[in-house]
């Protein structure tokens, strides 16, 4: 056990990887007409009714001006055979899109094939949150694959096993 008083940024965050999360890529469609995008792990839901998820942005991402002066985003979850797609999106400056088949979506969101899920949003909120811009969306069309999530712990990608017990999966999380 380690236990720690802030701040020490190195270590929070590595504790913060004992929690696993999803990994997703965030695309919209800046005013000038380009396709921005950016891998992100701090997606989540927000509320079923109506139905809301939030992700979060570094505040000195070179991309915070684009999802800030746009009304639109849509949220990747990304499948377990695309993690080359997410390093490829969390690269800084690179040409993300080039060379890949791109459908349009809702107000001409760049919309990526291959993923385990997809929520096209409108942006309804934005909060600071420390060093992050926090993104809330009200999710105005998805889809689901039924494909395996690529998800990330401990600083890197990770297998998700299904437990076999009919009763440890039979109750969702409480929230």
């Amino acid at each position: 056990m380690s236990t720690c008083t802030l701040p020490d940024s190195t270590r929070f965050r590595k504790a913060l990887g004992a929690f696993t999360t999803g990994v997703t890529i965030v695309t919209t469609c800046d005013r000038a007409g380009r396709d921005v995008g950016l891998t992100v792990n701090s997606f989540n839901s927000v509320s079923i009714d109506p139905p809301m998820v939030l992700w979060s942005l570094a505040r000195n991402a070179g991309s915070l001006p684009a999802f800030a002066g746009v009304d639109f985003f849509a949220v990747h979850v990304l499948a377990a055979d695309q993690a080359s797609l997410s390093h490829r999106f969390a690269q800084r400056g690179a040409e993300k899109f080039s060379g890949m088949p791109v459908q349009r979506g809702l107000a001409g969101l760049p919309l990526l094939d291959g993923c385990a899920a997809r929520f096209e949003c409108k942006s309804v909120h934005r909060y600071e949150g420390g060093d992050h811009e926090i993104f809330v969306g009200e999710v105005v069309s998805f889809v689901h694959y039924e494909r395996a999530p690529l998800v990330f712990q401990d600083g890197a990608y990770a297998t998700v096993l299904k437990k076999l017990d009919a009763a440890d999966s039979a109750s969702e999380p409480m929230s």
